[in-house]
């Protein structure tokens, strides 16, 4: 028989930027002296931050909207612009490392430690309001987004994705309510291979899913981003969450 181990139980893994997961939180009460001017600011971690109108009353939600493959965050910002300006809505867009997201070539990492400092800048330099930050993206963002949605739902209550492929959490913690959107004529990442089969997983997983199909291909047309903003924020109005019938 062998000797009983008489060593103290071994601590769990640690979770980390390997994982998937992020460190940043929001305060109440941004720590700088004074909030950005309204506009598109650039951050030190290469990412934009996009400040609505004045006269919106904070804390202000806020989402981190994430591009495509071989996209920038410029045109990542373009999608939802219109409807967060009109809400008083924060959009924060980080660039890839590469061009796409880390965990699509080799795991993640680089691009998990570049969102997690431009989420720390963010939060310094606005008030953001707590429990009201979602993870939105298209494509290979939209992919990333569900991804790290899913491991960071204490962080992120809302994942927008606007045609994803795929979803690839190592870990799960809190539960997001979540906005998935399809082009029905989708050559790039066919709706049956893709949003057709991650949303009955979603759902069968315990997760609130609205799910819109659109005729169309693989875009976000400005209708399901409009609608897709309403949804997110409907829980901030007390409107409900806000399905979206399939179109």
């Amino acid at each position: 028989m062998g000797t009983p181990e008489r060593s103290r139980p071994h601590p769990g893994p640690e979770e980390g930027v390997r994982h998937g997961r992020l460190s940043a939180r929001p305060v109440a009460v941004a720590r700088t002296a004074s909030s950005p001017e309204p506009g598109v600011h650039r951050l030190d971690g290469r990412a934009l931050l996009s400040v609505p109108p004045a006269g919106a009353a904070g804390p202000l939600p806020l989402a981190v909207v994430l591009h495509g493959a071989g996209g920038t965050a410029e045109q990542a910002l373009e999608w939802l612009l219109p409807q967060a300006s009109d809400l008083g809505v924060l959009l924060l867009a980080p660039q890839a490392v590469s061009a796409t997201w880390d965990v699509i070539v080799g795991g993640y990492g680089a691009d998990v430690s570049r969102i997690d400092a431009a989420l720390e800048e963010a939060f310094s330099r606005t008030a953001v309001a707590v429990g009201e930050v979602a993870v939105a993206g298209f494509s290979d963002g939209a992919s990333y987004a569900l991804s790290l949605g899913l491991a960071n739902g204490d962080l992120f209550r809302a994942v927008l994705a606007f045609s994803p492929g795929f979803m690839a959490p190592m870990i799960r913690h809190g539960r997001p309510r979540i906005f998935v959107s399809h082009g029905v004529s989708d050559r790039v990442l066919p709706i049956d291979e893709c949003s057709r089969r991650l949303v009955p997983e979603l759902r069968e997983s315990g997760y609130e899913v609205t799910y819109e199909e659109f005729r169309g291909g693989h875009q976000v047309p400005p209708q399901t981003a409009a609608a897709a903003v309403r949804w997110w924020i409907s829980q901030r109005l007390g409107h409900g969450t806000g399905d979206v019938s399939p179109g």
